[in-house]
């Protein structure tokens, strides 16, 4: 089952001091209020703080009790987290979402098994738990996920830290809704805060008493408030409505010519600023932290006085379609929405959990499946393992299987006994006489010795030997010559062999190997289960290679024909968001980590090692175009012979790609219609039960054709 579909039960955790009241919410409370009331998991998602009033935001909020809340010598953070555990003890959280508290992620993490996202509302670098490097690499490991309000707050946090880490995090904008229509203005001019030097009221003061005495059919008002020393305004024509519930903000910014947000303070985001402009305020703001990124029509302070500040107001004043201008651009063109951020939150959620079903049918055959599980790896292969997708398929075509990992098996018992590859002949021919299966299905090992598969053999003599090899076979490629000799040491015992490179090739070796059939890299419902042109990725083009599957890491002097086909395709694409992987430093991805960044890209690049080659392609290529991504191929591979230009995008050489790539990007409606054939197209014809059908008919004589 596809998990973008699937029920997720969530629990969101508050600071402890945020209220999640009507009366005194704030940012934090209101982001969780407003993206749990448009997302798809709000049945199953519960808000727990620590709030005064009873006016709770949403009905699924749980309020958790603090005893010792200014107590000195107990910690009010620690004892938040065990009532919070005391809480939940009955109830199983797939997802524990943390709001702007790194220690109750670190808290939190050593008591509950589960998966965590942890939201920065404000600099990490000003909080406790993630001042430090050492503090904000703890988070990225314990964290599944980390989301920041803006780009500046995400800089912020790996401002010391090496930047490849942050495919771990995502920025998501606190939103606002879009208002139906302008309302009519009044004059006013409003300043939305709290009422204090750092967000610059004492340069507002200045500006506006000035601006008052000037023009009498104005009016001022501040709507916040400050318990320390701060300025106050003295001018008949000015009004302190003090702290007003947030509904009420936005009536009263509908009704107000212009907004003023002169902070000093490096902003992690700036609501205001936001709420303004989508309530077709002219707004002012000036250039600190993330106030640059809540609207692209605001008029942004150049220097941050009280003159500069004056200057910009009366423009506003004496300009009329000026300013209508900028208030009807802000109120169109609103730049975070609820509904479309509450969206991507849900994508990231889901793509936390995954929850695949497999479906056991009938038995026929009985198989022995043979191949690298990855144990030793930690199942990080998972997602391209062919070995995996033939099991699925050939259970789900009613067969039963039994899998068998010779290299997990060797490496297992290499400290158990001197010869462990002994041991596993012996193991290996005894599961063949208690299991007696009809196929032997085997892919990429030299760890069988030929004289087991003569004594197994000699056990059943109506068995069938099958062998599999998804590396390329091509004269341009020096590893080839060794993939060759790794067919050819069982090529002469089996029944038939599969390759993933048109058999014809074989005539331009030097090695004879009959019974040679192609096989194309399959798809598995299960495995390539999103649908990226559904979905609204954030960058362009996705790339991923490496030095070999069984490395995690770059070979740093490896300089093979992609990394110069790269270095060159991204000279040309400097417009272009290219997400890069095993390139320029930026280390490999494999398992979970490969489809998060994966999903996270509208086109990707399907480029193999070696000279294009018929029929030849990575494994890769099945995650692309499998997962819904409008894919391009070297038209040299000829894979035009199962795909056309409606599914795929062939090109001839990298002016070709490079341009091919800028057009798609700009016109987003044939390239979802393009993916989406690509991906239907290629379930198709190469799904895992129609290739794992056709090894078994090849395998037992059945005539049977691939395409």
């Amino acid at each position: 089952m596809n998990s973008l579909n699937q029920k997720i039960k969530i629990a969101t955790i508050l600071p402890y001091k945020e209220n999640y009241t009507y009366s005194s919410a704030q940012a934090a409370a209101i982001w969780v209020c407003d993206f749990f009331k448009y997302s798809k998991y709000n049945n199953d998602n519960f808000i727990f703080g620590n709030t005064q009033g009873k006016d709770y935001l949403t009905k699924n909020y749980i309020n958790i009790p603090i005893q010792f809340k200014k107590s000195k010598f107990v910690s009010t953070t620690r004892e938040y987290c065990q009532n919070f555990i005391k809480k939940i003890k009955n109830d199983n959280f797939e997802i524990i979402e943390i709001h702007n508290r790194p220690q109750i992620l670190n808290i939190l993490k050593k008591e509950i098994k589960t998966k965590f996202i942890l939201y920065f509302h404000n600099d990490p670098l000003s909080m406790k738990g993630s001042k430090t490097s050492s503090e904000r690499l703890n988070l990225l490991k314990s964290a599944d996920k980390i989301i920041f309000v803006s780009q500046w707050t995400q800089k912020r946090f790996f401002n010391d830290l090496d930047k490849k880490l942050i495919d771990k995090s995502e920025v998501v904008y606190p939103s606002i809704h879009k208002s139906k229509k302008i309302h009519k203005k009044n004059k006013n001019i409003v300043f939305v805060g709290k009422l204090n030097k750092s967000k610059g009221y004492d340069i507002y003061k200045e500006a506006i008493t000035k601006i008052l005495d000037e023009y009498k059919s104005w009016k001022a008002y501040s709507i916040g408030d400050e318990d320390r020393d701060r300025p106050y305004i003295n001018h008949p024509r000015h009004n302190e409505l003090g702290f007003l519930e947030h509904r009420n903000v936005l009536k009263f910014l509908d009704k107000s010519e212009i907004a003023v947000v002169p902070s000093r303070w490096e902003e992690p985001f700036g609501r205001t600023a936001l709420e303004s402009s989508s309530r077709a305020c002219a707004t002012i703001i000036s250039n600190k932290g993330g106030l640059p990124e809540t609207t692209d029509y605001s008029l942004v302070l150049k220097k941050l006085d009280s003159e500069t500040l004056y200057k910009s107001i009366k423009k506003l004043i004496t300009k009329s379609k000026f300013r209508k201008n900028l208030q009807f651009n802000g109120f169109k063109n609103v730049k975070h929405t609820i509904k479309s951020n509450a969206k991507i939150i849900d994508e990231i959620r889901s793509k936390l959990i995954h929850n695949f079903n497999l479906n056991f049918i009938k038995k026929k055959l009985r198989i022995i499946n043979l191949y690298n599980t990855g144990q030793k790896l930690n199942h990080r292969l998972y997602n391209i393992s062919i070995g995996k997708k033939f099991t699925n398929g050939l259970i789900r075509n009613g067969h039963d299987v039994l899998e068998i990992s010779d290299r997990d098996f060797i490496r297992q018992n290499r400290f158990l006994t001197i010869n462990s590859n002994q041991k596993f002949q012996d193991y290996l021919i005894e599961t063949f006489k208690n299991y007696n299966p009809d196929l032997f299905l085997f892919g990429h090992t030299k760890n069988i010795e030929p004289n087991s598969i003569r004594t197994i053999r000699e056990q059943n003599k109506n068995l069938i030997i099958s062998q599999w090899n998804e590396d390329p076979i091509m004269p341009s490629l020096d590893y080839s010559k060794k993939n060759l000799k790794n067919i050819s040491l069982y090529s002469d015992l089996v029944d038939h062999n599969f390759i993933t490179t048109d058999p014809e090739i074989l005539k331009k070796q030097q090695f004879k190997i009959k019974n040679v059939s192609f096989f194309f890299i399959p798809v598995d419902k299960n495995i390539e289960c999103f649908d990226v042109f559904s979905l609204n990725p954030s960058m362009d083009l996705f790339y991923a290679m490496s030095h070999g599957v069984n490395r995690a890491s770059l070979k740093t002097d490896k300089i093979d024909n992609r990394i110069i086909f790269l270095n060159k395709l991204t000279e040309k694409l400097k417009d272009i968001n290219c997400d890069f992987y095993g390139f320029k430093n930026k280390e490999p991805i494999w398992g979970n980590n490969f489809y998060q960044a994966l999903v996270n890209s509208k086109m990707g690049l399907n480029l193999s090692r070696g000279l294009p080659t018929k029929y030849y392609s990575s494994n890769r290529i099945a995650s692309l175009i499998g997962n819904g991504l409008l894919t391009f191929i070297d038209k040299k591979t000829q894979l035009g012979d199962f795909f056309n230009d409606n599914e795929i995008i062939l090109y001839d050489n990298i002016n070709d790609l490079s341009e091919k790539i800028k057009f798609y990007k700009n016109n987003s409606k044939i390239r979802i219609k393009i993916a989406r054939n690509g991906k239907k197209k290629y379930f198709k014809l190469f799904n895992e039960l129609k290739i794992t059908k056709y090894l078994v008919d090849k395998s037992l004589g059945t005539n049977s054709k691939l395409f």
